[in-house]
């Protein structure tokens, strides 16, 4: 198979979805109106509700929920070959995914902007609110304290990714002031990217290092970085966080261009087979392909973080309920057609040319060289490396050298990883707020001050990650994050589903998505508790009897409402 055709099969196949399943679903379900008011206007604070052009509203979403999961999942999932992959992002996305993240941010809308963990307790009980609202501020807390960990070490892998980074931050501040100037966005946002490429260029030549703290660079980054977030996650949004994720939405349109013109010029077969039998055979330490695959691919297919960032950042910024389908469906295709990329990236790109240990390896052995083993991705740099190596070899076939091809795609993966470090602790300040509002919906104090709330959030993060030598204690409980995000995910559709039984719409949409997602999900978590117990993990052990524990309580909840009369449910505008 071509990789070349299999992409522009792959796009044609999104721009399809959204013209017809979309919009189907944003005028015959939620019949998205312009009349109605949204939380932006109603709120309106200058900090985190802020009423936003559709454009650069969407670069935000986007850079939020992509991170490194469209990059890491297909990476990683690509094991047991490259069709279950694809299949899962393609049919996962336009069906479950970009569903999920459409309809949480519309319903969040019609509800004061309310995350969808406050949701929960309007549309199901007040008795579950606190329920989801533990799984929300759990998922949020593994993903602050892990990602301060992850970008640490990618800057300690790509020193020369670290002038650009960080130098992203004035070009951002800079491009912030000249719209609210009135300047053209778009203008100004191509002018803020050339230089943030020019800085790319710099940072090759002054690859910049910090001393160890505790005996590990790592954690050096990590303090810099807590740091950093507690003044990004505060600041109003149009003065940092607006321009620099447009500008990273420009960044990685640039990078799509790249990798496509790549695969227009090399057009390289895909060498990865479409079922990797040595996944499957006897003796592989490779997992089961049922449920893992689908807890390994999350946000290229769907990811339960999406609806924190829908109805947590997103929805108070966006201006008009039109734009929802455009941020909200649109967004999470795109995201997909990233993770496609990826998987083309790796089942094409890598067989160009894969050096290891003095040889190289071209085609099918490239593959079987670097996904001999499940054992093999024990490193971030492991799980990175097939991506960047395939990705620069697309870019090399163009004549971008490698060296500078490397260092473009390693700036791309920790900006977007920088971003979702950033807005998680917003959300996560946002949702810990939601929990101290009183029946009259004022926030109790001192968690009505967006400093004190966000500095309880950081100090939390960081006491986890520094409880083990190189800022690693999140990864005590890092074997939880992929089944508790794509449980979030199954309860958010779930609540959606409750609000469109309420509104006499057709429930099949998001009930079904939801039961898939659920199963899959339960059944990783029981052979993850049976993991755990085996190993007498006691922390894990707990933890995963309580996160299944609120799950049933979610659930009951859930089922309950769908069984009353219509007439006896609260429903909203």
């Amino acid at each position: 198979m071509n990789s070349l055709i299999l992409t522009i099969l792959a796009f044609a196949g999104y721009l399809l979805a959204y013209r017809l399943y979309g919009r189907f679903l944003a005028r015959k379900i939620f019949k998205l109106s312009a009349e109605n008011l949204m939380p932006s206007h109603e709120f309106e604070d200058g900090v985190d509700y802020v009423p936003t052009k559709p454009n650069i509203i969407f670069g935000h979403h986007f850079t939020t929920i992509a991170g490194l999961g469209p990059i890491v999942g297909p990476a990683i999932g690509i094991i047991w070959g490259w069709l279950p992959a694809f299949i899962w992002v393609f049919l996962g996305s336009i069906f479950m995914g970009a569903v999920h993240d459409f309809s949480t941010l519309v319903v969040s809308a019609r509800n004061q902007g309310k995350t969808v963990g406050d949701l929960t307790g309007d549309l199901v009980g007040p008795g579950t609110r606190y329920s989801f609202q533990f799984l929300m501020q759990l998922l949020l807390f593994i993903v602050l304290s892990v990602f301060a960990m992850i970008v640490g070490v990618l800057f300690e892998l790509y020193p020369e990714a670290v002038f650009p980074v960080w130098m992203q931050i004035p070009i951002a501040v800079w491009l912030g002031w000249m719209i609210r100037k009135g300047k053209n966005d778009l203008l100004f946002s191509i002018i803020a990217v050339i230089l943030m490429y020019i800085t790319v260029i710099i940072g090759l030549y002054i690859p910049i290092t910090v001393p160890p703290l505790l005996g590990s660079s790592v954690v050096t980054w990590c303090v810099i970085l807590f740091i950093y977030v507690f003044f990004a996650s505060t600041l109003p949004v149009q003065k940092l966080l607006q321009p620099r994720d447009y500008i990273n939405s420009h960044q990685l349109l640039v990078a799509i261009v790249l990798m496509v013109a790549g695969l227009f010029v090399a057009h390289p077969m895909i060498t990865a087979p479409a079922i990797n039998d040595a996944a499957f055979a006897a003796g592989s330490d490779v997992p089961d392909i049922m449920p893992v695959l689908f807890i390994t691919i999350a946000c290229g297919a769907i990811s339960g973080f999406h609806s924190l960032a829908s109805s947590g950042t997103t929805v108070k910024q966006v201006d008009q309920e039109k734009d929802t389908l455009f941020i909200g469906y649109g967004g999470m295709l795109w995201e997909s057609f990233l993770a496609v990329l990826v998987i083309m990236a790796v089942a094409g790109g890598l067989g160009l040319g894969l050096e290891k240990d003095g040889q190289l390896f071209t085609g099918a052995e490239a593959f079987k060289h670097h996904y001999s083993s499940w054992a093999a991705f024990s490193g971030i740099d492991a799980k990175l490396e097939a991506f960047v190596i395939g990705a620069s070899n697309l870019f090399q076939s163009f004549g971008i050298p490698p060296l500078v091809g490397k260092s473009m795609i390693a700036v791309f993966i920790i900006s977007f990883a920088n971003t979702t470090l950033d807005s998680a602790a917003r959300i996560q300040r946002l949702s810990l707020q939601e929990i101290f509002r009183d029946k009259q919906g004022v926030i109790r104090k001192p968690m009505d001050n967006r400093y004190i709330a966000t500095f309880f959030v950081v100090l939390a993060a960081m006491v986890m990650a520094f409880i083990k030598p190189g800022a690693t204690g999140a990864l005590i409980l890092w074997p939880l994050f992929g089944s508790l995000n794509q449980l979030l995910a199954a309860l958010a559709l779930g609540i959606v589903t409750i609000y469109l039984y309420n509104h006499k719409k057709n429930i099949l949409i998001t009930l079904l998505p939801m039961i898939f997602v659920l199963f899959v999900t339960i059944w990783a978590m029981f052979k993850n508790l049976i993991h755990f117990w085996a190993q007498q993990d006691e922390i894990l052990i707990f933890l995963s009897v309580l996160i299944l524990g609120l799950t049933l309580i979610l659930l009951a909840g859930s089922v309950k409402t769908l069984f009353k009369p219509r007439s006896q449910v609260s429903m909203e505008a």
